[in-house]
């Protein structure tokens, strides 16, 4: 059974970061690429950055660019995303999957708030 378990999310002012973590409860190189995702009160859910798991290849979204980074541990079956200079508007729950993602596989996600 696949299974994803997102974790690191919380509550961080403006201008600061996170490192969302999301274990894959199996071979995630089966999966060829992985990707992290967000839904937003303004936005259904929308692909944040992905990764491909055999050679590290990474897309960011336009958003995402310069702020996030997408990264994957292959020893602990893990990706990563660092999360830096963060907006209110990066509000959200944060989930990952594969890409593109499919909806058996969608977890309970993390909670992400910016906010003074």
């Amino acid at each position: 059974q696949v299974q994803f378990v997102e974790s690191g999310g919380g509550f961080v002012q403006p201008g600061g970061s996170l490192r969302l973590s999301c274990v894959v409860s199996r071979r995630a190189v089966d999966m060829y690429v992985l990707g992290w995702f967000r839904q937003t009160p303004a936005q259904e859910r929308e692909l944040v950055a992905a990764i491909t798991w055999s050679n590290s290849n990474t897309y960011h979204s336009d958003f995402a660019k310069g702020r996030f980074t997408i990264s994957r541990d292959v020893l602990k079956s893990t990706i990563y995303l660092q999360m830096n200079f963060l907006k209110p508007e990066d509000t959200g729950v944060y989930y990952c999957n594969q890409n593109p993602p499919r909806f058996e596989y969608w977890g309970q996600g993390t909670s992400v708030t910016v906010s003074e």
